[in-house]
């Protein structure tokens, strides 16, 4: 039996960590949905806009191999709709987010994923607004 997963993330200034959480989650089943933040979402989180518009980002993510299928990710409060409607039997996320989706083992298995040391979209958008 086919398993799916899916993820979610903003994928803005995209860079290697990004990709490695993407081909870990993939390793987990045989098809892989990710929900890219909403551009108004991501200005509700994080306070800003990202860099990259929402279209380029679902672009992006959407051209990467190990990617089935993308959606947009309007509201965070819509997890365990997205997760029922793409048929989700695994939910990854970032370990930054430990313990923050455990109410949905009740419809997939959930597991976190420890991020990729010392890479940040957050502190390389820092830097390269320093000009280093």
């Amino acid at each position: 039996m086919s398993k799916t997963v899916i993820t979610f993330g903003t994928f803005d200034v995209f860079h290697v960590g990004h990709l490695r959480v993407i081909e870990r989650a993939a390793a987990l089943g045989d098809r892989l949905v990710v929900g890219v933040s909403a551009d108004a979402l991501n200005e509700r989180k994080k306070g800003r806009s990202p860099v990259f518009s929402q279209a380029e980002r679902l672009e992006i993510v959407a051209a990467l191999k190990p990617v089935d299928a993308v959606f947009v990710e309007e509201s965070l409060e819509l997890k365990r709709e997205y997760i029922l409607e793409h048929r989700a039997d695994i939910l990854v996320m970032g370990d930054d987010w430990a313990g923050k989706f455990d109410e949905f083992e009740d419809i997939c298995e959930v597991h976190y994923l420890t991020r990729t040391p010392a890479i940040s979209t957050t502190a390389l958008i820092e830097k390269i607004s320093a000009g280093s």
